[in-house]
């Protein structure tokens, strides 16, 4: 397996910058996901890594070779897409084999190779079979399986599981995954599906109109965005943000003053340093905290600000109370006995260790 390494790149599509200024190094037998909305750029990146697209500045690198003007057949990659792309003749061993065919292997070597391949993906049962007859699942097998059988130096995968139903789709994450794993492949896996990139990617470049905002691991995209348009994005739901500005209390101490009810909360220490030190003291702020992160009270609690239930969705394992906190509406996670009133008052708390905060006119994360 190889890393790649993409400098720079820029893919134009007339006057439309469908990448623009990407810099990524993907680690020797990584498994990265490429996560954004439609349109942002995912897919034509994972193209131009295989050669289908030719970038317009930059450079491409596989096991430190420069492919960035090499044909798509000469990169030794091998790309899966979401619709299988099988040969509709041919048996599931044909369409395993036809690689090896191609490069004029012997039948016995091809044999081996594909009975190897069809073991590890659990589908020797279903070689003798032609595309029609076989489940969804198996076809995105027997798609992998030629991608496989070939020993490419890297895997592209495009929304490859994106045709099948929730459950299947499910099973299937935790499949690949351990398949990436046994057979040590350096693996690029484009998808628009958080849930797929949180619980598949080792870590995870998330993308919007072009530009890449985040690279990391999972936990650090979801604990630490680096603006507001991961701190949305990523998350079900995703992070509450509410409108705040710095201000001085009684004694002269820095809180935030939440623009909506013209309430305050208090702040650590190391916030105000923060504020301070980068010369925030005058600007508009979003305070942004996840769900998980705020606590529902019926009784008022020191900190704790007035809210009113707005509504609940309830969905069996834990709800989610969503409440107005002046204008503003904000979603709390509780467990499922928590069943307010429509209408009624309550209370809630922010964990100050977890919120982010960032520049209201930039969408930066101050912290």
């Amino acid at each position: 397996m190889a890393e790649i390494i993409l400098q720079n790149i820029i893919k134009r599509f007339g006057d439309l910058v469908a990448v623009n200024d990407l810099t990524l190094y993907i680690k020797d037998r990584e498994f990265l996901v490429l996560l954004g909305p439609s349109g942002c750029g995912k897919t034509t990146t994972l193209r131009c890594i295989s050669g289908l697209e030719i970038v317009d500045e930059g450079k491409i690198l596989i096991d430190g070779k420069d492919v960035t003007t090499i044909r798509a057949s000469h990169r030794d990659i091998a790309f899966v897409f979401q619709l299988y792309a099988l040969y509709p003749i041919l048996t599931a061993y044909n369409n395993i084999a036809f690689p090896l065919k191609a490069q004029k292997y012997d039948k016995e070597k091809i044999r081996e190779e594909v009975n190897k391949v069809a073991e590890l993906l659990q589908i020797k049962h279903v070689l003798h079979k032609k595309p029609k007859e076989l489940s969804g699942g198996d076809m995105q097998k027997v798609a992998l399986g030629r991608a496989i059988v070939r020993r490419p130096k890297a895997f592209l995968l495009d929304e490859p599981i994106g045709t099948l139903d929730a459950k299947f789709r499910e099973e299937m994450r935790i499949e690949l995954k351990k398949l990436c794993i046994d057979i040590g492949a350096t693996t690029v896996y484009v998808t628009h599906d958080q849930v797929e990139a949180m619980s598949m990617g080792d870590r995870i470049a998330i993308m919007n109109m072009g530009v890449l905002q985040q690279i990391g691991t999972p936990y650090e995209i979801y604990t630490k965005p680096e603006n507001l348009f991961i701190a949305n994005f990523i998350g079900s739901p995703g992070m509450n943000f509410i409108n705040c500005e710095p201000s001085r209390d009684s004694n002269g101490k820095l809180v935030l003053k939440l623009l909506s009810d013209n309430m305050y909360i208090s702040i650590t220490n190391k916030l105000q340093n923060t504020l301070l030190s980068k010369i925030y003291e005058d600007k508009k702020l979003v305070l942004g905290i996840r769900p998980e992160d705020v606590t529902f009270s019926m009784r008022k609690e020191k900190n704790y600000l007035d809210v009113k239930v707005y509504v609940i969705e309830e969905t069996g394992s834990y709800n989610i109370v969503d409440v107005s906190l002046g204008v503003e509406k904000i979603k709390v996670r509780t467990i499922p006995t928590i069943k307010p009133d429509i209408g009624e008052a309550a209370f809630v708390g922010f964990d100050m260790e977890r919120i982010s905060i960032f520049d209201k006119e930039t969408g930066n994360s101050i912290i």
